[in-house]
């Protein structure tokens, strides 16, 4: 997992849950961890596109448009 358990908890709580269940934190890691590999996977394509070595912000940010 790339985002641990206790970021997905902290999240929770920033955004006002005042008990949070084990299951919860779970299923958020899960969505969290697959959304964050798959924009990551989208950047590198486009930086090799681009002919690039290095992603950049601009890579991160056209990669969460698509």
């Amino acid at each position: 997992m790339y985002v641990s358990s206790a970021v997905v908890r902290k999240i929770l709580k920033e955004a006002g849950a005042e008990r949070i269940s084990n299951e919860a934190v779970a299923e958020l890691q899960k969505y969290t961890n697959k959304l964050a590999f798959e924009t990551a996977a989208k950047a590198v394509k486009l930086s090799k596109h681009a002919k690039r070595k290095t992603v950049g912000a601009s890579d991160v940010k056209l990669a969460m448009r698509e």
